[in-house]
């Protein structure tokens, strides 16, 4: 990618995900060249492709030296094999949440881009959707803050919901799906994580405690099979103001995926890295890997 031409892009992935958000924002993209599609169904590869006018690809190494970037949309111990050869191959990465299931994967795909000079985003869905940045932006400006309290709990269990036939989401539960945004969304705030205890309760309850580094209090309440009177999705801020909750936002993935798309882009060109870059990603698998080892162990795990 030279010269103000279009980022040529590979997806990989053919699940929900893919057709909701990846490849309509890729193909929509001003500045994309939407290349490829590979997938473990060869079929939906080909059928994915020809709805975007892309190319399918049987080969995953062979999408990768045809493009600049690769964007995925697959299970999160695919998506880091898949992540840490295209930045061996110094590919640009836009990954999905969480970018692994292990801090030792998380940290070998930021040490391969950084290597091979490759520039990554990791789409954790609302943080690139104005309103939450400016909502953010305030927060932080203001200070002063003692506690976060987020609670999302919600199932893929439902009649219609795409995500309901996702091995790794009824595998690993409300901690690694839908975790990952809760704490990308206190940490910009309250900072660093020093300390994580958890634990699992019926139907995927998971509580977690983080212990940032100055000293304030996070608490996650996270579940993917809540009973349908028990769902919710609300977030606050606690302190010396008072209560700052989080605002809600229309659910649009493709407008927010091609946010994460400009910022790529940017940061590739040689701009500022996205402040949810890949470092941000492991960081956010840290604290997770913590709360997994705290439950199994009965543990606060320390960071």
């Amino acid at each position: 990618m030279e010269g103000g031409t279009a980022m040529r892009f590979g997806l990989f992935g053919t699940g929900p995900w893919a057709h909701m958000a990846h490849a309509p924002a890729l193909a929509a993209h001003p500045d994309v060249e939407f290349v490829g599609v590979w997938g473990r169904n060869p079929e939906k590869a080909a059928a994915l492709a020809e709805q975007f006018s892309a190319k399918p690809y049987s080969d995953i190494d062979a999408l990768i030296a045809d493009v600049d970037a690769i964007a995925v949309a697959l299970p999160p111990d695919v998506q880091a094999d898949i992540a840490l050869r295209a930045a061996r191959a110094g590919k640009h990465l836009l990954l999905d949440k969480p970018i692994a299931f292990t801090a030792e994967a998380a940290d070998e795909i930021v040490a391969a881009a950084a290597a091979g000079d490759a520039k990554g985003v990791v789409f954790f869905t609302r943080r690139f959707m104005p309103q939450i940045q400016e909502f953010l932006a305030a927060v932080q400006a203001t200070g002063g803050w003692l506690e976060a309290r987020v609670d999302h709990l919600g199932s893929i269990y439902g009649e219609g919901n795409p995500f309901g036939e996702s091995a790794w989401r009824k595998q690993s539960g409300g901690l690694w799906d839908v975790g990952p945004h809760a704490v990308a969304l206190v940490l910009p705030v309250l900072g660093p994580v020093e300390q994580v205890t958890a634990l699992a309760g019926n139907r995927d309850m998971t509580h977690v405690l983080l212990r940032h580094a100055g000293g304030t209090i996070t608490t996650l309440t996270l579940s993917v099979d809540a009973p349908p009177k028990l769902e919710r999705e609300d977030a606050a801020f606690y302190g010396e103001s008072g209560v700052a909750p989080v605002p809600p936002v229309p659910w649009e993935p493709v407008e927010a995926f091609g946010r994460a798309v400009d910022s790529l882009i940017s940061a590739a060109g040689g701009g500022e890295a996205s402040p949810l870059d890949l470092g941000f990603g492991a960081q956010v698998v840290r604290i997770l890997t913590a709360a997994a080892e705290s439950i199994t162990t009965g543990r606060t795990i320390t960071l």
